[in-house]
């Protein structure tokens, strides 16, 4: 809860939603019923054992699961962040390849083709040089078992840590601004964080490993560059970083990545009757900023807004509960799905999905999330009109 609120929260609290690159040149929320499938079981619970081990054959992947149209390289990535913290009760390891299931059996439903999973790690404040898994942290194993099922489905994988930020007193503090009192320590425990999940991608042959995500004060490090390679000998993926809409548009990152994803929050000054039109001139207005014409080389990474009324104009808002608003919600995909055609963009990730939800059921609008948008039928209907449109992607020919 304290990472959703944070991360869609902190933008319109300081001003800046946590992410940023260069183009190379140019939530509270409901969880399932923790009595559907407990950890308790005597022959069901989980056992983390050896990361270095590959997963065991997954049954609940071995279905008639499959991905209509599944991606080519060249082909338009249309995807969903998936967001997992492991739960104060552990979930078994049948219970989450069962709910993997059920997610991408709701993402074929939509058209989807690929999927983005999103995971918390930890650090103990914006001067710490430490990196950590704790309880809400998934094992490698378990994320493997989960990554699994959807590549069995067919789906284009992409695995995602990302910095909690507890410990950072939000929302003035965010990952976007810390300063660890030693960068070289800082890289060195991320280094160590981070291989085993590298290792658990590779396994699975994920396509992307996202490097980092909204670390703006740590972007053009030296450190990066000795972190990437090593990343680059475990995983023979894409490894990736995803950047800040408002710092994308503004300057240079220096990334020594080999994919840039943006997380897309751009507000826009229209009223709630807005029409599709405007909503896709004041995307474009903002990306104009950086470049104009064609953007091959780039990935909505991650983009959402509120179903509720005043919502344009703080699209990442997740403190604010206005009166809902279905229809916001659901021009905004439709617009932010013409730009990424326009732009010939590499395809778009939605925000998000709770692992532990059931994508089936609506959003008790009482305490969920304006943002959540699985159960919400017009922007269903907007993902699935996006995510089966007849646009093939920006090719193969991706120079800049």
């Amino acid at each position: 809860m304290t990472f959703l609120t944070v991360v869609l929260g902190t933008p319109f609290v300081i001003g800046d939603h946590p992410v940023r690159w260069e183009s190379g040149s140019a939530l509270p929320r409901f969880v399932m019923g923790e009595a559907e499938e407990s950890a308790t079981s005597s022959d069901d619970t989980t056992d983390d054992g050896d990361p270095g081990t590959p997963a065991p054959p997954s049954s609940a992947s071995s279905g008639a699961l499959r991905v209509a149209e599944p991606w080519k390289e060249g082909r338009a990535q249309w995807g969903v962040q998936l967001y997992w913290e492991e739960e104060e009760q552990k979930r078994s390891d049948s219970f989450i390849e069962k709910q993997a299931a059920k997610h991408a059996e709701y993402l074929i439903g939509l058209g989807a083709n690929s999927v983005s999973l999103s995971f918390p790690y930890f650090t103990e404040g914006v001067t710490s040089n430490t990196l950590s898994a704790e309880a809400k942290t998934p094992s490698p194993e378990r994320v493997q078992r989960v990554l699994k099922v959807f590549k069995e489905a067919g789906f284009r994988t992409t695995l995602r840590p990302i910095m909690d930020e507890a410990a950072l007193d939000p929302p003035e503090g965010w990952r976007g601004n810390i300063e660890p009192a030693s960068r070289s320590a800082w890289f060195t425990s991320y280094g160590e964080f981070l291989t085993p999940y590298l290792e658990a991608a590779e396994r699975t042959k994920t396509n992307t490993f996202v490097i980092g995500t909204e670390l703006n004060s740590m972007e053009g490090d030296p450190g990066w560059t000795a972190l990437v390679g090593s990343a680059e000998q475990t995983f023979s993926g894409e490894v990736a970083y995803d950047a800040n809409w408002d710092n994308y548009v503004s300057g240079r990152i220096n990334m020594p990545v080999s994919h840039l994803g943006v997380d897309a929050y751009f507000p826009v000054q229209v009223d709630d009757d807005a029409s599709v039109d405007a909503l896709v001139d004041g995307w474009q207005g903002w990306l104009d900023k950086k470049a104009t014409g064609p953007l091959p080389n780039i990935t909505i990474s991650e983009t959402g807004i509120g179903a509720m009324d005043g919502a344009y104009h703080a699209p990442g808002d997740f403190y604010t509960k206005n009166a809902v608003n279905p229809e916001v919600q659901a021009n905004w995909y439709e617009a932010a799905c013409q730009v990424v055609q326009e732009r010939r963009m590499q395809g778009v990730y939605w925000w998000s999905i709770w692992f532990d939800d059931d994508p089936n059921d609506a959003p008790d609008d009482k305490v969920a999330s304006r943002l959540d948008f699985a159960g919400r039928p017009l922007t269903e209907k907007a993902v699935k009109s996006c995510f089966t449109s007849d646009y093939a992607g920006p090719g193969t020919d991706n120079a800049s």
